[in-house]
C-alpha cells in the first residue's frame, strides 16, 4: 500500500512570521512585536547573528536554571502585556486572538495550527448538516473551537486550566462570535461521561500535551492513555459526516504511530491524511513543529 506522509505550514498568515531558527531558539513576529523564544527542535545553526535578534527584539525569554519550563520574559523594547492579532482564511473566516507573555514562554497560540483550523473551516463548509457538533480536547486558548464556531459549528470546548479557558472566551468575544459551550475537566473523565450518556459529535479535535494534569490532579501520560482515548473518541464520533484531527508533540512519536493509533480504533477512515506541521523562517529553513493525523467523511 502506498502512503504519502505529508508536510504542512500556513499558507494565509499576515499578522505572524517566523523570522529565523537555530542554536535552540526561535525568533518571531507576532503582529509589530519581535519575541525571541526557547525551540529544542532547532538544533542548527542561526542565520542572523545573535547580536541582529537582540536589536529586533521586543521581548526574550530567559529561562530559569533549575526549570528550563519556566522564565521570565526581558523587554528590550517597549511591548504591551497583552495584543491582539488577527488570521483570515481562503474560506472568509475571520479570527482575533489575545496574545500575553507567560512564564511557561507561551503566548496563548500555536501558529502552525492554522492549517488545521483551514481544515476545520473546510470540511465544515462541505458538510450538508447545519449546526454541526464539535468537541475540542485539551483546547487550550480555544483558536481551533473559534475557528468551527465561525463555520457555524456547535462547539463543547474542554480543557482542564480554568484560566485558559476565561482566556478563550476573550478569543471568541474578540471574534465577534458567541455561544461556545466551555467545560473545565479531565479530558478522559469528560469523555467516558459522554460514552455513557450516548452524546455523539460530528468532529472531534485532539492536542493532547505529553504530560499534564486534570482539574484535581489527575495525570494524563501520552503514552500511556492515548490509546484508550481514541478508543472512546470512535464511540463519540457520528457515523455519517464527520472528521477527526489528532496532533501530537511528542519527540519520540511520528506520524506513522498516529497513524497506527488510529487506524486500529476506528472501523472507517476515510481521506486519511497524516504528517508534520513545519512553520518555515526567512531563511529557508523549516521547524517542525508537531505531527497531526486527520481524516473525514462526507456524504
Amino acid at each position: 500500500m502506498k502512503e504519502t506522509i505529508l508536510s504542512l505550514t500556513p499558507q494565509y498568515w499576515e499578522d505572524y512570521e517566523l523570522i529565523d531558527t537555530g542554536g535552540f531558539e526561535k525568533l518571531e513576529r507576532f503582529g509589530p512585536y519581535i519575541l525571541s523564544r526557547p525551540e529544542p527542535q532547532a538544533i542548527w545553526d542561526k542565520s542572523m547573528s545573535s547580536e541582529e535578534w537582540k536589536n529586533m527584539s521586543h521581548a526574550i525569554f530567559a529561562k530559569e536554571k533549575n526549570n528550563p519550563e519556566k522564565g521570565q520574559w526581558i523587554e528590550q523594547k517597549k511591548i504591551p502585556h497583552n495584543w491582539q492579532i488577527k488570521y483570515n482564511n481562503q474560506d472568509q473566516v475571520k479570527l482575533t486572538f489575545n496574545l500575553a507573555m507567560t512564564s511557561f514562554k507561551h503566548i496563548g497560540l500555536f501558529p502552525e495550527q492554522a492549517v488545521n483550523w483551514d481544515y476545520i473551516s473546510d470540511t465544515l463548509k462541505k458538510f450538508p448538516i447545519k449546526n454541526p457538533k464539535i468537541l475540542n480536547l485539551f483546547a487550550y486558548t480555544g483558536a481551533a473551537s473559534i475557528a468551527a464556531r465561525a463555520a457555524g459549528a456547535e462547539v463543547t470546548h474542554l480543557d482542564s486550566v480554568k484560566q485558559v479557558v476565561t482566556w478563550s472566551k476573550h478569543n471568541m468575544e474578540s471574534s465577534n462570535l458567541n455561544d461556545i459551550r466551555w467545560i473545565v475537566d479531565d479530558a478522559m473523565k469528560f469523555i467516558k461521561r459522554e460514552v455513557r450518556r450516548g452524546n455523539k459529535y460530528h468532529g472531534i479535535i485532539l492536542d493532547p500535551p505529553a504530560y499534564g494534569r486534570g482539574p484535581d490532579g489527575e495525570k494524563w501520560i501520552l503514552e500511556e492513555q492515548i490509546n484508550e482515548m481514541l478508543k472512546l473518541c470512535a464511540e463519540l464520533l457520528e457515523q455519517e459526516h464527520h472528521f477527526l484531527i489528532l496532533n501530537m508533540y511528542s519527540l519520540s512519536f511520528s506520524s506513522i504511530i498516529a497513524a497506527n493509533l488510529v487506524n486500529s480504533n476506528f472501523k472507517e477512515v476515510n481521506n486519511a491524511e497524516h504528517g508534520e506541521l513545519y512553520l518555515v523562517d526567512r531563511f529557508e529553513k523549516k521547524l517542525p513543529l508537531g505531527i497531526f493525523f486527520r481524516f473525514r467523511k462526507i456524504k
